[in-house]
């Protein structure tokens, strides 16, 4: 059994990781700030793991997590474009920083894999569909930045000193335990919960803006199997984690009302600064190197998410 290190193992997608880990007989710690995660996601299996409060900024706490650990999953990040446009400096120092520090503690700890949840905003909002990981990026949003720096800051621990690191880009991660109170939650927590109530929800622009929607379990498949690919065909190297399909929010909205019963129509907004139009992923690199396949379409992963959200409303009404 070896020891896994998920950073912002109480958020969305860390708590997904860990639940699939230790469904897998092996060891997992986690830590998390708790600024965005939430105890609550790892309530239940809080007696099988080793937690820790703690900051990516803090290095030496970073340095102690990272003792005896065979593979990082870095996770935590302010996951917001929205936020970051608001707070560059901040947005930086989390999802910078904090990167380079666990890369640092990880490095000394002499680590074997660091598997990164990169993100698809490294594109930006060029025309060409779909997106390949050889293209040149060209990210909008302080948040994109950061993450495409964090990027290159683990290609080069690998090149520098040997630490093997994959970058998974994901493409619109959503499904349970996604937060949908947050205001730069996933569009699809909000328009789901919103919709079981019977409100109404908001689309910023005319809804035709498309996305390769990903369920929450791809993304757990694609980081277990990041950790385990040979060393030749993934270390140093980024990789789509995605469906290769897309649907736009119009679409989507009709799928909703079919499933959570909601009879309303949309809203529409401005657009908001930093949005991306249109996202859509070629999933083929992951595929050779890493085996990667799609578990979960999207209409089954979004039927799935309603299910959760509409099993939680009824829990909080009990």
């Amino acid at each position: 059994m070896a020891l896994h290190l998920i950073t912002g193992i109480a958020g969305f997608i860390g708590s997904s990781i860990a639940r699939a880990l230790l469904e897998r007989g092996e060891q997992v710690r986690g830590i998390d700030n708790l600024a965005t995660g939430k105890r609550e996601n790892i309530k239940e299996i809080a007696d099988r793991i080793d937690f820790r409060e703690a900051d990516l900024l803090d290095l030496d706490a970073m340095k102690e997590a990272c003792h005896g650990v065979e593979c990082v999953y870095h996770q935590a990040a302010i996951p917001s474009v929205p936020k970051s446009v608001l707070d560059p400096l901040g947005s930086n120092q989390a999802n910078v920083d904090g990167t380079v520090n666990i890369l640092i503690a990880a490095r000394d700890a002499k680590v074997r894999r660091v598997v990164y949840a990169a993100s698809s905003s490294a594109y930006g909002d060029t025309p060409t569909l779909p997106k390949r990981e050889d293209m040149t990026p060209n990210p909008i949003s302080p948040y994109a930045v950061a993450k495409l720096a964090s990027e290159y800051y683990m290609v080069s621990f690998f090149r520098c000193y040997g630490l093997e690191t994959v970058s998974l880009r994901y493409f619109n991660i959503f499904g349970p335990r996604q937060d949908p109170t947050s205001p730069y939650s996933g569009v699809l927590a909000k328009f789901i919960t919103q919709m079981l109530r019977g409100e109404q929800p908001t689309i910023f622009g005319d809804g035709s803006q498309s996305r390769d929607f990903t369920y929450i379990d791809n993304a757990v498949s694609a980081n277990l199997l990041a950790a385990q690919a040979p060393t030749a065909k993934v270390a140093g190297r980024v990789f789509n984690v995605a469906t290769g399909t897309r649907v736009d929010l119009n679409q989507t909205f009709e799928l909703l009302k079919k499933m959570t019963g909601y009879s309303g129509n949309v809203k529409y907004a401005a657009e908001r600064g930093g949005d991306i139009k249109h996202s859509l992923a070629d999933i083929t690199l992951a595929t050779k190197a890493l085996g990667y396949e799609p578990k979960v379409n999207f209409e089954e992963g979004l039927q799935r998410t309603v299910e959760w959200y509409r099993g939680q409303s009824k829990a909080a009404g009990a």
